[in-house]
């Protein structure tokens, strides 16, 4: 089963962002992850796009773009010109998201759906076949740092026996609280890709623990 990696770069320094996803760039890492947050969907800011089109220029890594937006169709083409390669909308914001995923898909970019906690998988049932991936949230979105739900283990089992029966080249993401533990456990459960944000950049080895994270 494929199993990848994607750094959250919420988690990153700042200061000097540049030396972070060079150390992305150099890692085993698979994809860097943007997580877009306008304070309304979510109770948090974050970034948005000129972020993502200053980084564009110098990763050497696809680009996985979350947008934890209301209303996120205006902007599905300026992220995937701003170099989006993965675009991920939230299945609570988008009223026609069959019309949404076919926009992205529309601009050469992967469509991606997110679910938050409390959200059943079933709900993607009559679009999984669209999709290139699912995202499942871990923890309630808008912070890093969070606790781990545990429950998630049980949606990342249903999500992939609806996905191996409907559409098998779709892929599972799972961002929230991931480390080596609940990293491990939810490769089994099903998930391929882990978006680490605390766990990769507060490591005195980021590094290795990509590595590690990727090989658990």
């Amino acid at each position: 089963m494929t199993k990848l990696v994607a750094p959250s770069i919420l988690s990153a320094n700042f200061n000097n962002l540049g030396k972070d996803i060079e150390m992305i760039n150099h890692s085993d890492a698979d994809w860097i992850h943007f997580d877009v947050m306008d304070g309304v969907f979510v109770p948090n800011i974050s970034f948005g796009l000129p972020v993502i089109q200053h980084v564009s220029q110098i990763a050497r890594k696809p680009l996985d773009v979350h947008l934890m937006i209301v209303n996120p169709d205006p902007y599905i083409v300026p992220f995937c010109k701003a170099g989006a390669s993965i675009l991920t909308v939230h299945y609570e914001t988008c009223r026609h998201l069959h019309r949404t995923v076919r926009h992205i898909k529309e601009q050469g970019a992967k469509a991606s759906v997110c679910l938050n906690p409390h959200t059943p998988v079933s709900l993607l049932e009559d679009i999984i076949g669209e999709l290139d991936m699912v995202l499942l949230m871990s923890v309630n979105p808008g912070f890093g740092g969070q606790k781990f739900i545990e429950n998630t283990y049980k949606k990342v089992r249903q999500l992939r026996e609806m996905i191996d029966a409907i559409h098998p080249e779709c892929l599972i993401e799972v961002d929230g609280g991931v480390n080596f533990d609940t990293g491990k456990k939810l490769y089994e459960a099903g998930a391929n890709v882990l978006v680490a944000g605390n766990f990769v950049f507060t490591s005195d080895q980021p590094e290795e623990t990509i590595r590690k994270l990727k090989n658990i």
